[in-house]
This record gives structure tokens, C-alpha cells and sequence, in this order.
């Protein structure tokens, strides 16, 4: 059996995989989901469920959009400020890793980014508090998991100034309150689907205020008023993502998967800090329950140890070459079962290599 902890594109549920590659063959009449026209009523239908889908699970409130666009979160670094930055104001950013800093780079096309705090100085090993936030800031802007280091951003601060979010990595994890959250934007391939999907929620009020001309497909009011099908969408990305949004509110939604997610880091972690031959590498308050990144007490033993992860099919647990050591992503589809196989494995290389 193959365990995968791959960081992303993420793992997906087995009857996800059978639902979609039966469409992949005959989605209606014969045609495949791969070459039906988006325009037909059938993937409108598609369109409108994975909506519904997502505004339920979230709970998400009356006043905002749910968009689904493409260019994944990368593309959204961009689209925020341009449609959110008047010209000659700035925007406040956390900065929390690589992710959060590409972010900044692109507002200098805008206008001002100002980083109102940063955990860099220690490799991005926590997450920032106790920081102000502008008043005049045009909005703040934060990741919510940061994939490479193993940290989570579990609570917001007080702010009277517009939140965006990248929630790229920790979306459909867990419950969150979206009223707190004035534009969310998420790559889907980590919880939802595929990738190829990049979803936005955003309160509506909140756009059109910057006296900038956007260029159509950049503007998120156009892609509103065209139902996310201003031009022609991912198809298969929406498809897939409907499925998996299916199955997880037949699990019993976001509250239920919260409860296996955290029973899973818990598991994880618990070993790590027991067994004598790893040690984690982030704040233990800030430790994410998506990717847990952990090393060797002794390095050497690092490659020996992803060596028998691999005979024994343990997928994926390579740290990112910033980090190095060991990255366990265990996002909702992983099974705690593959949690448990990866412990046992932790625990008889301990046992022989006392």
C-alpha cells in the first residue's frame, strides 16, 4: 500500500478518482467531461453545485461571491492589489514564508506593501503576534498555512482593515468564520480538487473602489458577472473539486474533518517529540496540522531513514530544500492509517539504530 504525503497536488479520496475517471469516459450521452462545451446545462449545473457546495461547508454569508478562476494563488498576488490598492496607498502583509514574500513582491506594481511583522529572521519557524495593523491600510493581508515551514495561522488579529487570505493550503480543513475575511483566495490542489482551480470568496462591497482601470480577465466584478465563465473555465478542475466537496459533506463537512485533522497531527507530533531520533522545527503553538516538518537529531540518519520510507511506501516525506529533513502533508483525504504506518516506521528505525 502506498501512503501519500506529497505536499501538493494533493492526495484525493479513491471514489473521487472512480467518479472522475468514469466521466472522463461518458459524463453525458457518450461525451466526455474533457470535451463537453461549458455553455451546456449540464456543467452550468456542475458550476452551480460546486457553489452551493462551497458556500455551505464554509458557511459563507449573504454579500459575497464565490469565483472560480484560474492562474492558481500565484496569479491572485497580483489580482488583490490591482483590485483592491488605490494608487498612492499601501497594503499591510505578514510575512510568514516564501509564499507570503512573493506576495509582496508583486504589490510594487500597485503601490506600497507594508510588512507589519515577519518571522524571516528565524527561518519562518512561527508565527508573528502582537503587531499593529495601519488603519489606513487599504487592506492586510496574511497566508493562513505555510507549506514549506510547518506553520498555521490558527487566529486573526483585531483589525478594523479589510482581511485577504491565502488559504491556499488549509482551506476545507477547518472551520473557519469567512465574516472575518473580506476576499479568501485558494489554490485548490491541496484539499479540494486538482490542479488548474483557483477559488476566490469575496465580499462584494469591497471591490470597485480603487479608480483603476483592470484589464477584463483580471477584474473580479467582470468574473462575477460572468458566473466564472467570462471565458471558459477549468472544466475538469471544477468537476473533480464538485466530487471531492460532495464527499466531504457526506463526512459530515468541515466540523468532522477538523476532528480527523487534528487527530492526525496530534498522532504525528506526539511521536515526534517522544522518540528520541526527531525533533520538530516550528513553535510548538504555531505547528501546522496540514504539513508537519520535522529532522534528525543526527542528520546522517536523514537520508537512511527516507531510504526505508520509500521501500516501505511512504510517499512524499521529503523537506522542502529550503528546510531539509522530513515534510508529512496530511491533508483531508489522507487517512489517519497512513499516520499510523509512517509512526510505526518512525519507531522501529529508532529501535535500530539505538
Amino acid at each position: 500500500m502506498r501512503h501519500n504525503f506529497g505536499a501538493g497536488p494533493c492526495i484525493l479520496p479513491q471514489e473521487v478518482f472512480k467518479q472522475a475517471s468514469r466521466a472522463v469516459l461518458d459524463f453525458k450521452d457518450g461525451l466526455s467531461i474533457l470535451e463537453i462545451s461549458h455553455r451546456t446545462s449540464e456543467f452550468e449545473g456542475v458550476v452551480e453545485e460546486t457553489e452551493k457546495l462551497v458556500k455551505e461547508l464554509l458557511n459563507v454569508p449573504a454579500g459575497y461571491s464565490v469565483l472560480f478562476l484560474q492562474g492558481g494563488a500565484s496569479l491572485q498576488f497580483a489580482m488583490v492589489p490591482m483590485n483592491l490598492l488605490p494608487e498612492g496607498k499601501s497594503a499591510s502583509y505578514l510575512e510568514t514564508g516564501v509564499w507570503a514574500n512573493k506576495a509582496i513582491k508583486e504589490v510594487k506594481f500597485f503601490g506600497k506593501a507594508n510588512i507589519v511583522a515577519s518571522s524571516k529572521d528565524s527561518n519562518y519557524t512561527f508565527i508573528p503576534k502582537d503587531y499593529s495593523i495601519p488603519e489606513d491600510s487599504a487592506y492586510f493581508h496574511c497566508t493562513s498555512n505555510n507549506t514549506i515551514y510547518g506553520t498555521e495561522m490558527f487566529n486573526l488579529p483585531e483589525t478594523k482593515v479589510p482581511v485577504v487570505c491565502d488559504m491556499s493550503s488549509d482551506i476545507m480543513s477547518r472551520v473557519i468564520d469567512v465574516s472575518k475575511y473580506d476576499l479568501i483566495y485558494a489554490g485548490a490542489q491541496k484539499n479540494i480538487g486538482p490542479a488548474g482551480l483557483t477559488i476566490v470568496i469575496v465580499k462584494d462591497e469591497i471591490l470597485g473602489k480603487t479608480g483603476r482601470g483592470i484589464p477584463s480577465m483580471l477584474d473580479y466584478k467582470v468574473h462575477i458577472d460572468g458566473g466564472s465563465m467570462y471565458n471558459t473555465p477549468p472544466v475538469f478542475s471544477i468537476y473533480v473539486a464538485m466530487l471531492n466537496l460532495r464527499w466531504l459533506k457526506a463526512k459530515g463537512g468541515v466540523a468532522e474533518i477538523e476532528k480527523e485533522n487534528i487527530a492526525k497531527a496530534n498522532a504525528l507530533y506526539t511521536e515526534i517529540d517522544r522518540n528520541p531520533l526527531f525533533k520538530g522545527t516550528c513553535a510548538i503553538e504555531d505547528r501546522s496540522r496540514m504539513n508537519v516538518c520535522f529532522v534528525m537529531e543526527n542528520p546522517e540518519l536523514e537520508k537512511p531513514f527516507l531510504k526505508l520510507a520509500e521501500e516501505n511506501g511512504i510517499e512524499g516525506i521529503k523537506g522542502h530544500r529550503s528546510v531539509g529533513g522530513f515534510r508529512a502533508s496530511m491533508y483531508n483525504a489522507l487517512p489517519i492509517t497512513s499516520v499510523h504506518a509512517l509512526i510505526e516506521l518512525m519507531q522501529t528505525f529508532a529501535e535500530n539504530h539505538k
